[in-house]
């Protein structure tokens, strides 16, 4: 998995709270799924911006997902805004899972 941030060490600390967003349909955290594609802050706005995808544009728990990354973040980061925007590009697919998401799903 290769999340892009303009802020390494941040970037660990908010993949270790994204890895508490489970997909409710799969029971792999949003990490593992490979649906973080870059993770940035703004240290002047008191910002971050994440953007990300979904297994597919019909998930129909996109909103559920959007809003707990979301969440998730304010927790962690409390005080700063959290953006989350959608992207389908590149297309998500089974190659974004890391091997720990592979060993979870194939058990």
């Amino acid at each position: 998995m290769n999340v892009i941030s303009n802020h390494p060490i941040n970037c660990t600390i908010a993949l270790a709270a994204l890895e508490q967003v489970n997909d409710p349909e799969l029971g792999l955290n949003v990490v593992d799924l490979g649906l973080i594609y870059q993770v940035d802050f703004d240290e002047a706005g008191n910002r971050i911006y994440v953007r990300m995808t979904l297994t597919t544009q019909f998930c129909p728990m996109g909103e559920t997902l959007v809003a707990a990354v979301q969440r998730a973040l304010e927790a962690t980061f409390n005080g700063r805004e959290v953006e989350v925007e959608l992207s389908f590009d590149p297309p998500w697919n089974y190659e974004r899972i890391s091997e720990r998401g592979k060993d979870f799903l194939n058990r």
